[in-house]
């Protein structure tokens, strides 16, 4: 606010004129009402102080005429006027002025404000589309409300709100929703706005009523909700609908580097499978052990009672060809 030396005096001026006006007025009053009155100390109490009143209007009027006459002259005096700086403020005032326009260059530079006219399902999205019934395009939805956990009954928040500090699980998107067709397709998407990354996203044919309250339900690792802003985005078909803001603080557990490990834990498991197959070839080794029957093939060795074919040498009695050496005997 700019206010020179001849707006304060002349602002001062009937400011003193108001005062003296309403001093003549009261005095005024103060004197009518000193004269109803019965009791002589009262009335001489309150017509005095009406004169009083009066006389006091008149010093303010003497005042104000001389604060008109004579103070602007008198404060040139201390100050005196030039008129270069006079014009410095004016050319200061159009600084100002093209001050303002870079102010208001600034919600034009701002990512927002161009981002938020032209919002769009990302082709990996919409190569996902399965319905066939066209989205309403009079379908509404309420501005989301956010919360850890929800009512499962009539999905509504529990404690909602718009920062969230780490550690986080799951966050779910509480909403109402009205003129929404059944099986159009609708699409949900979780986005962190420091590097554009969609941490969440849903896409599916409507399977609700028309009206009513839905929610959705982002629950990625928890090394993803990094501390910033994020947004929350709705569509029914292509249609833009809906977008909130919400943010996340602190840092996220680093127990996302200990789930690393675990893993390894399953490939332990494979050696569990290995063990399986271990203990079954013991179990079968005996049954080949039976083959030790075949081994009773050496008691058959009893063929070696082949020797009883070896009563054939009997027949090679004919040795005793020697009984007809007994005809030597009649010989003699």
């Amino acid at each position: 606010m700019n206010l020179d030396i001849n707006t304060a005096v002349e602002t001062a001026f009937f400011v003193v004129i108001v005062a003296a006006v309403l001093s003549i007025w009261i005095g005024y009053r103060s004197i009518r009402a000193g004269q109803r009155l019965l009791f002589f100390r009262k009335r001489q109490q309150l017509i005095s102080r009406g004169w009083r009143m009066i006389f006091f209007s008149l010093l303010l009027g003497g005042f104000a005429f001389t604060l008109n006459r004579y103070a602007e002259p008198v404060i040139y005096q201390v100050f005196p006027p030039s008129p270069t700086v006079t014009l410095t403020p004016t050319p200061t005032a159009t600084a100002t002025v093209t001050l303002t326009p870079t102010i208001t260059l600034t919600p034009t530079i701002t990512p927002t404000t161009s981002i938020t006219p032209t919002p769009y399902v990302p082709t990996e999205l919409f190569l996902q589309f399965t319905a066939t019934v066209t989205a309403n395009p009079d379908a509404v939805f309420s501005q989301p409300q956010f919360s850890r956990e929800m009512n499962q009954e009539d999905f509504q928040p529990i404690d909602p709100a718009v920062e969230f500090a780490n550690p986080i699980t799951k966050l779910y998107a509480t909403f109402s929703f009205d003129k929404m067709n059944t099986g159009a397709q609708w699409t949900a998407m979780w986005i962190r706005l420091s590097d554009k990354k969609v941490i969440c996203s849903e896409t599916a044919p409507w399977a609700a009523s028309t009206g009513g309250y839905g929610y959705s339900l982002c629950q990625p690792d928890s090394d993803l909700w990094l501390a910033g802003d994020y947004e929350f985005d709705m569509f029914t078909g292509t249609i833009f609908k809906m977008r909130s803001y919400f943010t996340v603080t602190g840092n996220p557990p680093t127990l996302t580097a200990t789930i690393t490990p675990t893993v390894t834990p399953s490939l332990t498991y494979t050696p569990t499978f290995t063990l399986t197959p271990s203990p079954p070839p013991p179990t079968w080794t005996p049954i080949p052990t039976a083959t030790h029957a075949p081994t009773w093939t050496p008691s058959p060795t009893v063929p070696s009672k082949t020797p009883v074919p070896s009563w054939t040498p009997t027949p090679t009695i004919p040795t005793a060809t020697r009984a007809p050496s007994w005809t030597p005997s009649p010989g003699s």
